[in-house]
C-alpha cells in the first residue's frame, strides 16, 4: 500500500516532455520523486524548467517517491547556468545579433530529439527557427507545443532564427535584461 499525503520541497532536476516525466531532487536528501506528465498537467502545466522550485505532495511505492500532485510551481525564478552567455556573431554564420526587442511568440513544436523546433510570433504566419543550443545557452531544457515565449530574432544562413528564447513569464515579470516592457498578463490567444 503506497504512503501518500507527505510534502516534499526540491527542483526539478529535469523534466522531458516527449518522454512524459521527469525528476524532483528533494530538499530532504531522501532521493528524487519521479514527476509524471499528468500531474504536471493537472496543475495546469505543460513542462516544468530545469532548476524551478517545486513543492510536491508525494507518495512511496515499492519504485521510490512519486508526485501526486503539485502544491506550487516557480519557474520565474530558475537558477542561471553558468555557462548561459550572450549569443556572439561567431555563433551564427553571417549573422551579428544586435540589440533586438524579445517578441513574443508561441512553440508550434520542437523535438528535443531531433535538437530543433520553431514557433511564430504573434499575429505572424513566418515560422521562426529554434536550435537546442539556443535552448540550452538561455536555461531552457525543453519547449512544449502552444508554450508561450518571448524570442530575440536574427537572421539565420537558412531564414529568420531565435538567437535567445524565454520563458513567456520571465519576460513579463522583468526577469530578462533587456526585456521589453509587456502591457498584458499574458501572450494573445
Amino acid at each position: 500500500m503506497p504512503d501518500t499525503g507527505n510534502e516534499v520541497v526540491g527542483h526539478i532536476k529535469w523534466y522531458d516532455t516527449t518522454k512524459g516525466y521527469g525528476f524532483v531532487v528533494a530538499d530532504d536528501g531522501q532521493g528524487d520523486v519521479l514527476l509524471h506528465a499528468n500531474v504536471l498537467r493537472a496543475f495546469g502545466a505543460a513542462t516544468a524548467a530545469e532548476g524551478a522550485r517545486i513543492a510536491i505532495e508525494v507518495q512511496r511505492t515499492d519504485k521510490g517517491r512519486q508526485a501526486v500532485r503539485i502544491i506550487s510551481l516557480d519557474q520565474l525564478h530558475t537558477p542561471q547556468p553558468s555557462d548561459i552567455r550572450e549569443p556572439r556573431p561567431t555563433d551564427f554564420v553571417n549573422d551579428v545579433v544586435v540589440d533586438s526587442p524579445l517578441e513574443p511568440a508561441r512553440v508550434k513544436w520542437f523535438d528535443k530529439v531531433k535538437g530543433f523546433g520553431f514557433v511564430n510570433i504573434f499575429g505572424q504566419a513566418e515560422d521562426i527557427f529554434i536550435h537546442m543550443e539556443v535552448l540550452r545557452r538561455s536555461g531552457i531544457g525543453d519547449l512544449a507545443p502552444g508554450e508561450a515565449v518571448a524570442v530575440r530574432i536574427i537572421a539565420g544562413p537558412r531564414g529568420r532564427m531565435a538567437a535567445e528564447v524565454t520563458l513567456w513569464e520571465r519576460a513579463v515579470a522583468g526577469a530578462v535584461p533587456g526585456a521589453m516592457p509587456v502591457a498584458v498578463a499574458r501572450p494573445p490567444e
